[in-house]
Formats: structure tokens, sequence, C-alpha cells
């Protein structure tokens, strides 16, 4: 750890005094020495802490670049022009050593369509509220659950749509949560692999310092 005497990071525009977390002036004599000293250390780290973190970012805006510039460049191949931004890729050094994968990962929100879903259900379910049906009951009402922001979870009510119910009600419900469906939007993941020698299984190259 640095040691110094100077208060390299006041934060204070006015000179001989801090600034602390509360906003207040403090006269630099009345800072203790070990707080100098941490706030110095958590300014110098936090600071590398950005700039990895911004050329980490720039790594990932550039790697998804080329990938996308090489599905394009590949696709040409067969008479086909796309942007080569978008789909699930995975590409495999010539060697086998290493291997890469892009995912775009949909962001799936429901619209209006989605209560009417839940009232042709609940209607279901009343009407078969008998015995084994119970397990049914609870399902239900486990997958239209919100969560502490009001949100519903997508993995639930998509489970219900696995549910082989051959009802008229229950399939009209089901198609009116495939109508609800919307696309809020697209996060784009891009991760990176290393065989091992050894065994054969591909490895992922770490890039988040906290699984270092």
């Amino acid at each position: 750890m640095t040691q110094t005497t100077q208060p390299s990071y006041s934060r204070s525009t006015t000179p001989g005094y801090w600034l602390d977390a509360n906003g207040n002036l403090v006269p630099e004599a009345k800072v203790k020495q070990i707080d100098q000293v941490r706030n110095q250390m958590v300014y110098d780290l936090c600071r590398m802490a950005e700039t990895e973190s911004a050329a980490l970012r720039a790594f990932k805006l550039a790697a998804m670049a080329d990938v996308a510039a090489f599905v394009s460049l590949s696709l040409e191949q067969y008479g086909v022009r796309t942007g080569g931004e978008k789909g699930n890729v995975t590409l495999v050094s010539y060697d086998g050593v290493y291997k890469l994968v892009r995912q775009m990962q949909d962001k799936i929100v429901f619209g209006e369509q989605l209560m009417a879903a839940k009232a042709l259900i609940d209607e279901c379910v009343h009407i078969w509220a008998q015995g084994a049906n119970d397990n049914i009951k609870a399902l239900v009402n486990h997958a239209f659950q919100t969560d502490k922001e009001g949100k519903i979870n997508t993995g639930r009510v998509l489970s219900l749509r696995r549910l082989d119910i051959n009802d008229a009600k229950w399939q009209s419900a089901m198609q009116a949560i495939a109508d609800s469906m919307q696309t809020a939007s697209t996060k784009p993941y891009i991760r990176f692999y290393k065989r091992s020698d050894a065994t054969g299984e591909y490895f992922p190259i770490n890039l988040d310092v906290a699984g270092v």
C-alpha cells in the first residue's frame, strides 16, 4: 500500500480543506493520517478499475464488431447479404483450442393481453378445482406472482404453455399469452473459451475480476 502524508484526493477546491461524505469542509489538520492513506488507496484502485472497465467495454464492442463482420463475410459466400449483428453463433479456431460464443438475448415483456389470459385461466381452474387440479391452481398462482418491482416472471408464465391441456378455454388463454409477448430489448453477450489439453473440455476465459 502506498503511504503518503499529502491529501492527494480531497475533492475540495478550498485550499487546506477536505470534503467529507456529507459535503462538509474539514480542515486538513483534522483529517487523520490513516483516513488520508485510506482515501488515496481507494481513489487509486477505483480509478484503475474505471480504466479497466472502460477497456473491457471497448474490447467487447470491438469483438462484437469483428464477429459481425466475419459472419457477414461468411454468408456472402452464399450470396446472402446481412449486417451479421443478429443471431447466436459459435466460432472455433482451426486447431480447436479456442472458442467464442456470441449470444443475443431478448428481453420479453407482456402486453395487456396477459390480463385476458389470466382471466381465462382462472375460469378454467374454477371449473376444474377438484382433486389433483389443485396442483394446477397452485402452479397458475405461482406463475402470475409479481416480484418486489411488480413485474411478472417471464419464465413462469411461459411454463404454462408447456402444459398439454386439451381445453378450448385453456388454449385461448395460451394464445392470449402468445399475443401478449413483446421483445422489449435485445442484449448481446460474447464469451470466450479455451480447451483443456487434458480433458478436451472448454473452460471460460474469465473477464470478471470477481471470478479470477
